[in-house]
């Protein structure tokens, strides 16, 4: 037992010296008061990184399919009342979605960016009060309301009920409504009125678009959008205007849902015409993204990048409009948090001890002996 005991000991990496063979100096004390105030300022930050989630970054290639891209934005139009303002939505798979209403809201606003009014777009109908019937006579009592849609009926038996049907069927065939003060339902609405009540008005819209993954645009701009020998057309002469202020400000813009560090470049981006109309065009990079948290909870979102171009309405044969044009990148980010181990951590923190020990001890040994080298030629009448 003894023997095994006695080659344990020689097996001792750390040698003892006995205590009054120590010496002990100045720069000694200094150095280790400061290797202490080191390792303890190197283990307190290693410490808040091991209590803190790493994030990891990967690329890879996106090979989802099928999926719908969540638009949200808020964008503030302090120039263009919400009467004549509309959403277009349109994709390169050829699926549109023109004078959008769904999940939107609109806020009327006066000249200070105060509101007047919100209301959810295309929400509530009017009163109808003795309205002109189809046949040309007045509504009787008992009588069921069918109006005209003056000349766009698709068949014999389609009825416009309202200012908004017939504008939707003249759409339809391609027509544009140049005088709303000819149709009865129109004049009853009040549709002109309303556009002159709310002129010199601003306007607040947000909400979302849900449209599918593949490159496409959607645009804010006055009147409504319908197609015309193939091309897309907007609807102005109702407006009785020549020019629109496009001045405007977006609040918010992003594709997804938000996530931990994410950066949309256009929040808070504001831009004021100078020229009498045109159309503002913005080209964003979608990069799909994926985010997961600690506890493993994944968040499906997207990033992107954007550049901006003006072109003026004589080029766009006058065609004023805000546009996002957007495409899609084939490569996927990946965010993933991760605490990092314990045994890393206890790595770390071996590796700064032992290393500024090491350090301090070579520093306090070259000190050491460097002094006594002097000292050594000052007693010799060497050192001058």
């Amino acid at each position: 037992m003894d023997g095994i005991i006695n080659k344990l000991r020689n097996l001792d990496a750390y040698p003892k010296i006995n205590e009054d063979f120590y010496s002990r100096t100045l720069s000694g004390g200094v150095i280790t008061l400061a290797s202490s105030i080191l390792m303890l300022l190197l283990f307190f930050s290693e410490l808040q990184l091991y209590l803190h989630a790493a994030t990891e970054t990967k690329l890879i290639v996106d090979t989802s399919r099928g999926e719908t891209l969540r638009i949200n934005f808020d964008v503030t139009f302090p120039a263009l009342s919400c009467a004549v303002l509309s959403i277009d939505a349109m994709d390169i798979s050829g699926e549109q979605h023109l004078d959008v209403k769904h999940d939107i809201i609109k806020k009327r606003l006066d000249s200070l960016g105060n509101v007047i009014e919100t209301r959810q777009d295309g929400i509530g109908a009017p009163k109808v009060e003795n309205p002109l019937q189809r046949h040309g006579g007045r509504l009787e009592h008992n009588e069921t309301y069918c109006g005209s849609c003056y000349g766009a009926e698709a068949t014999d038996e389609d009825c416009c009920n309202s200012c908004e049907e017939v504008r939707e069927a003249y759409l339809k065939k391609g027509w544009a409504l140049s005088n709303p003060d000819i149709i009865d339902q129109c004049k009853r609405e009040g549709f002109l009125q309303r556009i002159k009540n709310e002129d010199g008005e601003g306007c607040n819209v947000y909400g979302f678009l849900e449209v599918n993954k593949v490159a496409g645009n959607f645009h804010f701009a006055p009147g409504k959008s319908f197609q015309q020998s193939g091309v897309l057309v907007h609807e102005l002469l109702a407006f009785q205007k020549d020019s629109f202020n496009l001045t405007h400000h977006i609040n918010r813009l992003a594709f997804g849902e938000y996530f931990p560090g994410v950066i949309n470049p256009l929040d808070s981006v504001q831009w004021t015409q100078d020229t009498a109309s045109g159309m503002y065009e913005y080209f964003i990079k979608v990069v799909p993204t994926v985010y997961t948290d600690v506890s493993g909870h994944t968040i499906q979102s997207n990033q992107f990048s954007v550049t901006e171009h003006f072109g003026t309405g004589e080029r766009l044969q006058s065609l004023p409009g805000v546009f996002f044009f957007y495409d899609l990148s084939p490569i996927k980010v990946t965010f993933t948090e991760e605490h990092i181990s314990f045994l890393h951590f206890l790595t770390n923190v071996c590796a700064i001890v032992g290393g500024v020990f090491t350090v301090s001890g070579i520093l306090d040994s070259f000190i050491y002996h460097g002094q006594k080298a002097i000292k050594k030629k000052m007693e010799i009448g060497k050192f001058n």
